[in-house]
């Protein structure tokens, strides 16, 4: 038997969903290699952060009280291409009871649809791969639990267009990716929420052609209804009430979880760290776009996510203002206290609910 024709997938149905290596070959040429970063210098970064995540473990722990188990957290500095590979691996996984009930009595999938599924995931993950400056995958197999991801031609770029300060910058975000570990590695539970919900939301997703047409219709009843149609909102007309629901459920967890990432990251970097205040107008210069790549945000939820890390963060400074950081810690003993989107929006509801004042 030929060797290329020998199926190395152990019955994935994911693979016979998608074509991944199509996925990763487009991610690779989109993400592009990034500015040059000479031997030397990508080795000090790799020693940077193989000191500054471990240390930044400790600090966060004494700061947020909170303790976890598992594998200490690590770093690794990628290049974007690892980077697509990584987040394409992570994407396969996911879909993968998505693509066992869409597969369910299928021998094979039309390979003009699998490549173009590939193409679509390897485009905006290659979009990705240019942008992020660290990653904490909480979906990784249990061997490689506690692992972090940072870009390093990323990381090189931001620091060489903003003169920033290597030691000072990188501390910052190994704060901010190391906090998302500490959150998940103290809240066993919180891991397999987050994945039941995808997996709910997963088993929804109806590809029948006419379903689509139903959703159609309906989105265009809402939009001459008034609802928004431009950007993100088109998507969420889309999106039936159950799913509706748990996409509410999913944007209030991922509030809380960057909110907090970004609040830790700020206070334990202010006494820490020299000129915070021009690291944070840096990266937020960083993330200001405009003309076709601002409506590609727009599209594929980049903007969503900072206002999930500026909401999200307002939610956490106000209950451990208000109450104390062991009161708030409280979201992470069960998901019933977890804050839901209102209570994002107004933190007071929350303490009444959960901590009753």
């Amino acid at each position: 038997m030929d060797a290329a024709k020998v199926d190395w997938s152990m019955g994935s149905s994911s693979v016979r969903l998608a074509d991944w290596n199509t996925a990763i070959d487009i991610g690779r040429r989109v993400a592009g290699s990034g500015p040059g970063v000479p031997a030397v210098e990508r080795a000090r970064m790799r020693e940077h952060f193989a000191e500054m995540v471990p240390e930044s473990e400790r600090l966060i722990r004494e700061f947020t009280g909170l303790s976890f188990e598992g594998f200490r957290a690590r770093a690794w500095v990628m290049s974007r291409g690892e980077h697509v590979r990584a987040n394409v691996g992570a994407l396969q996984r996911l879909m993968e009871p998505l693509a066992e009930r869409v597969m369910a009595g299928k021998t094979g999938r039309a390979e003009v649809r699998r490549k173009a599924l590939g193409m679509q995931v390897g485009g905006l993950l290659g979009y990705v791969s240019r942008r992020v400056l660290g990653q904490y995958d909480a979906f990784l197999p249990p061997d490689d639990e506690g692992l972090l991801y940072f870009v390093g031609p990323n990381v090189a770029e931001a620091e060489t267009r903003f003169g920033l300060p290597q030691r000072d910058f990188r501390l910052w975000i190994s704060l901010h990716e190391v906090t998302h570990r500490v959150q998940f590695g103290g809240s066993p539970w919180l891991r397999s929420y987050l994945r039941q919900l995808i997996d709910t939301y997963f088993s929804t997703v109806n590809l029948d052609s006419k379903q689509f047409v139903q959703q159609l219709r309906r989105a265009a009843d809402e939009v001459r209804a008034g609802g928004e149609w431009r950007g993100p909102g088109a998507f969420f007309l889309l999106l039936s009430p159950e799913q509706r629901e748990l996409f509410y459920k999913v944007q209030a967890v991922m509030s809380l979880l960057e909110g907090h990432a970004s609040y830790v990251m700020n206070e334990v970097a202010r006494e820490r760290v020299q000129d915070l205040a021009r690291l944070r107008r840096s990266l937020e210069a960083r993330r200001r776009t405009s003309g076709i790549e601002r409506s590609l945000q727009r599209a594929i939820g980049f903007e969503s996510k900072v206002k999930q890390y500026d909401a999200g963060e307002y939610f956490v400074r106000t209950v451990v203002d208000a109450a104390g950081m062991q009161t708030f810690n409280r979201v992470w003993a069960e998901e019933r206290n977890l804050p839901n989107l209102a209570e994002i929006a107004d933190p007071g509801l929350w303490l009444v609910r959960v901590a009753g004042s």
